[in-house]
């Protein structure tokens, strides 16, 4: 028979467990939301030639690394900052490709210039001019989110056309939750920032595993089954060093980019 002083004894010991389970839970929610948010800040995709810290998923300077530790910010040179947007030359009611020719196989993405026509022309103007042929893409994300990085000229993060182009379809993934994310799904192509809006440059990202983001990247393609294949090939072989965010380790250079109407 049980003694009440045992019973006692019992009961707080069970009261103990229950408060260590619920303390474990919390430390694991709080790592998990931890993570994504720190994979969203690290991912500062540049724009408009300028460094930014390197904690937004925007404008990344030399020095971002998966760790996500603050850098100081630059500020853009007028000679990379100055120029004006490309004039509107493509058709608003057409469907666009931005076929790029990469070593690691092609990757076509659709685009929609009713929706993003800005974009578009953007992307149409600078491919027409060979600005992202040689390039690579310079940073992988493994976790959080999951997306490869391309279009900087100079393959550190602070490259960029020397404008910038407003935000648009940020409305099209939904509605963002209560952690203020929307889902971008995988095969999902998007505009990198610098963390401000209206900041978008000539770097954008390739979601390759659905990612959690803020509805602040302008969504304005879709890759293909076989493209996306691809992109999921380059995360899979991971990082190289083994981190989490930084230069691919299966290494992607854009040989030739074209934008022609379909």
């Amino acid at each position: 028979m049980v003694s009440s002083d045992q019973r006692r004894r019992q009961l707080a010991r069970e009261k103990f467990e229950r408060q260590q389970q619920r303390r474990e839970q919390a430390r694991k929610k709080a790592k998990q939301r931890n993570a994504i948010i720190a994979a969203a800040l690290a991912v500062v995709l540049a724009a408009g030639g300028a460094a930014y810290a390197g904690v937004t998923l925007g404008g990344g300077d030399k020095n971002d690394s998966a760790s996500s530790e603050a850098s100081p910010s630059a500020t853009p040179s007028p000679s990379e900052s100055s120029k004006p947007e490309p004039a509107m030359s493509i058709d608003k009611k057409a469907k666009y490709s931005f076929a790029l020719a990469t070593n690691e196989g092609d990757i076509t993405i659709a685009m929609d210039a009713a929706k993003t026509p800005r974009t578009v022309n953007s992307f149409k103007s600078l491919a027409d001019k060979g600005y992202f042929n040689g390039t690579k893409c310079h940073r992988l994300t493994t976790q959080g989110i999951f997306v490869l990085q391309c279009g900087d000229p100079k393959g550190d993060g602070t490259g960029g056309p020397g404008y910038t182009i407003p935000d648009e379809n940020l409305t099209a993934l939904g509605k963002a939750g209560a952690d203020g994310t929307v889902t971008y799904p995988a095969g999902t192509v998007a505009m990198a920032n610098t963390g401000q809006p209206n900041t978008g440059g000539s770097q954008f990202f390739l979601v390759y595993k659905d990612s959690k983001l803020p509805p602040t990247y302008t969504p304005f393609g879709t890759m293909d089954a076989k493209s996306l294949k691809a992109v999921e090939a380059v995360g899979k072989a991971g990082v190289a060093g083994g981190a989490s965010d930084g230069a691919p380790k299966k290494a992607v250079t854009i040989e030739k980019a074209t934008v022609p109407k379909v």
